[in-house]
């Protein structure tokens, strides 16, 4: 599997797992686990969770999923934004890091733009750098705007935009993912199948099966192709798993990509960034 560089240099693989709605259903949870392990074992070692997603249930779900495998698995959790203060924000972290059973995060997110000013948020995250409770940090669902202010106020160090961004919510590419790599930052896009919505999609079905591959597999890779890009789909089951990483071996030609265009054409122009 190919792997991106974060700022820095470390690498984490293109290809990760999302939890969100993860955690919340007890006659899941077996197969939810099992499906994070098959992922962690294929190579899918960067896993995406949320003090939000269930209020904790999807933490607790993956601490327990890594238990023993813990260095072996690149962390990423996010925080409210209203707990995104100096003051809360070690709180918030501190309980995300008691769920999962760990004494670090590899990568620490602000989930989205709240009442916090960005410096405040930007300080609170570099002071549990310093105190060794997280490696990295980063933002999700804040536009080239608000990455133009975030960088301003102090946050150049930011190592990633956690973003929605698929073949039907294309509009990043205008002016956002262009930005982020500029300035050496990783793009993580959720929801690249859009929450499983785009194998239904008939033209998708029609160019999947010229290619041989599902729906699913070539959504996925046409996220996966832009460099610099860490996609984080939903991993329920061990089924579901596999087909995702088969997904990241899957090489797209021009001709292909020309058709997707056609089905799934760029916003003519530049469109705020949207959110699920």
């Amino acid at each position: 599997m190919r792997n991106i560089d974060l700022p820095g240099g470390e690498q984490v693989p293109c290809l990760g797992q999302g939890t969100w709605m993860i955690g919340e259903r007890k006659d899941r949870r077996d197969a939810e686990m099992a499906a994070l392990r098959a992922g962690v074992d294929l190579g899918m070692t960067l896993i995406d969770t949320a003090e939000m997603y269930g209020e904790g249930a999807s933490e607790t779900l993956v601490g327990e999923a890594i238990a023993g495998r813990r260095d072996e698995v690149f962390l990423v959790s996010k925080a409210y934004p209203q707990n995104a203060s100096r003051a809360r924000l070690p709180r918030s972290c501190e309980a995300s890091l008691k769920r999962l059973g760990t004494d670090r995060l590899d990568l620490y997110l602000l989930h989205w733009r709240g009442s916090v000013p960005l410096k405040e948020t930007i300080e609170a995250m570099q002071a549990l750098q310093r105190g060794g409770k997280i490696r990295h940090w980063g933002v999700s669902n804040l536009d080239t705007d608000d990455m133009e202010e975030l960088v301003a106020a102090g946050g150049s160090s930011c190592a990633t935009d956690q973003v929605l961004y698929n073949l039907t919510r294309r509009g990043p590419e205008h002016d956002l993912l262009p930005w982020l790599h500029d300035h050496g930052m990783t793009v993580m896009a959720y929801s690249p199948v859009e929450q499983g919505r785009l194998p239904g999609n008939h033209r998708l079905q029609s160019l999947a099966s010229d290619l041989g591959v599902t729906p699913a597999k070539l959504a996925l890779a046409w996220v996966l192709r832009q460099p610099g890009l860490i996609a984080i789909p939903k991993t329920a089951t061990v089924e579901h798993v596999r087909e995702n990483r088969a997904a990241a071996d899957i090489a797209l030609d021009a001709d292909i990509l020309a058709q997707l265009d056609v089905a799934f054409p760029l916003p003519r122009g530049r469109r705020p960034l949207e959110m699920l």
